[in-house]
């Protein structure tokens, strides 16, 4: 059976989702915790904002990844690999940075997790434009939290 792009989107979205929750496990905690105890800059967001913007984020990187699947091209397991591999490095930033409150490793890690998404993005502009567009809040999204968690981690160290 083959499933229309809407279709696609609904289950790509739902599965960003429902994994990008999984952080919140790591976060949660955190949160209330050391984090809250820490020196953050005055430009550090308030914590209210930080799950409707990923919720967003999550939606528009599903579509994105529909997009992609849904389409044509020689390189769109190379571009759906290259999304799981960040995704990966989405996730796991949260364990490292809320979980195991390793602000030093999380911008390691974060620091890739950049290079992935640009590859991505790349990849996906290969084979579905607007998808690679989707991509771009994102990206945008995660270079702030690099300079929060550099911030972070130089006020702290």
């Amino acid at each position: 059976m083959k499933l229309s792009l809407i279709s696609k989107i609904l289950l790509s979205s739902t599965a960003c989702l429902l994994l990008g929750s999984l952080s919140g496990i790591a976060t949660g905690e955190a949160v209330n915790g050391w984090y809250s105890h820490i020196i953050k800059p005055y430009w550090n967001p308030p914590n209210w904002l930080f799950g409707p913007v990923w919720t967003l984020l999550y939606l528009l990187m599903g579509a994105a990844f529909a997009m992609v699947w849904n389409g044509q091209g020689k390189n769109k397991r190379v571009a759906l690999a290259l999304f799981g591999v960040q995704f990966v490095f989405n996730l796991f930033w949260s364990f490292l940075f809320f979980g195991l409150a390793r602000m030093d490793w999380a911008l390691i890690e974060i620091l890739l997790l950049l290079v992935f998404i640009s590859l991505t993005i790349s990849a996906f502009s290969k084979i579905n434009r607007t998808a690679a567009i989707l991509m771009i809040p994102y990206l945008l999204w995660v270079g702030f939290a690099t300079l929060l968690n550099s911030s972070l981690y130089f006020l702290n160290a």
